[in-house]
């Protein structure tokens, strides 16, 4: 291509006045979020929650401490940068960029890592329940390494607690990689109870206000999704209200379900296969095709 050419494609590609909505300036001095370094992230939380599984597998009862408190060190550094990387990327001016964000993300990566025994407990009885409904589970180790339902719920628990402290965009990169790799998409928003299984899971979606009982078992291609979405004056659909369904304890919803709305579906219903929910299921139900 001639210079002229490419000094013309260059001043084209330059003006992002047609498109400034979806164009980003970072703020002089502020730090990115970075995907691998996230990705890096999600192993320290694994290493540190299942020592012998992820990390060093050399871990025993002697060296535990020593690697676990390695791991913590590095893990606090890195979470550090990204939340601050978070922060600035959601900062409006340059103001905001200053120390302030400093201290604020200082303050989450601390509160975060005293949740890291809760999350454990938690993410626990998601790989016990798992091995107990899954014939084919030989050990909670194949289920720790092999399952991608735990790998998907792993990062969205950990995604969650950070949404929870105010983390901008973070945690939405954190779940999407679990998306990309399982085809499991949760969003961090959602509330999801203890003894969670998704079984195979593939093309599993679960919304942003969507909210899960315990002891709930989910099956590939089911989706708790939004029916409808009030539009503002410029007719675009109004974020940040309740969309999604509201799932009871000991609920079990077989594959390529859809289930649409902010809808009950009571304790202990059972929903078939391929089947359209858009209204309150009562506790017990079981809904399944007309044979």
């Amino acid at each position: 291509m001639k210079k002229e050419k490419i000094l013309n494609l260059v001043q084209q590609l330059s003006n992002t006045e047609p498109i400034k909505e979806v164009c980003h300036q970072q703020l002089k001095d502020s730090p990115m979020p970075s995907v691998p370094v996230l990705s890096e992230i999600v192993d320290l939380c694994r290493s540190v929650l299942f020592p012998g599984y992820y990390g060093d597998s050399g871990v025993n009862s002697r060296t535990i401490m020593y690697h676990i408190g390695v791991n913590i060190d590095r893990l606090q550094l890195l979470l550090e940068r990204q939340i601050k990387a978070g922060l600035c990327f959601d900062a409006i001016s340059e103001e905001q960029i200053c120390i302030e964000i400093d201290i604020r993300a200082k303050e989450i990566t601390e509160q975060f890592l005293a949740m890291l025994p809760s999350i454990r407990e938690t993410l626990y009885t998601d790989i016990v329940a798992a091995y107990n409904g899954d014939p084919a589970a030989k050990s909670f180790g194949e289920v720790i390494f092999c399952y991608p339902g735990i790998r998907a719920v792993s990062n969205y628990r950990i995604a969650h607690a950070l949404l929870k402290l105010g983390v901008p965009l973070i945690p939405r990169i954190i779940s999407e990689m679990a998306h990309s790799e399982t085809g499991i998409d949760i969003h961090p928003g959602a509330e999801i109870g203890e003894y969670f299984t998704i079984d195979h899971g593939t093309g599993l979606v679960i919304g942003e206000t969507s909210r899960i009982g315990n002891n709930v078992k989910m099956f590939q291609g089911v989706t708790l999704g939004a029916r409808s979405f009030p539009l503002d004056d410029n007719g675009n659909p109004i974020k940040g209200i309740d969309r999604h369904p509201k799932i009871g304890n000991n609920v079990i919803i077989y594959s390529n379900s859809t289930i649409l709305g902010p809808i009950t579906v009571g304790d202990g219903a059972v929903i078939g296969g391929n089947i359209w929910v858009d209204q309150d299921v009562p506790a017990g139900a079981k809904l399944v095709q007309k044979k």
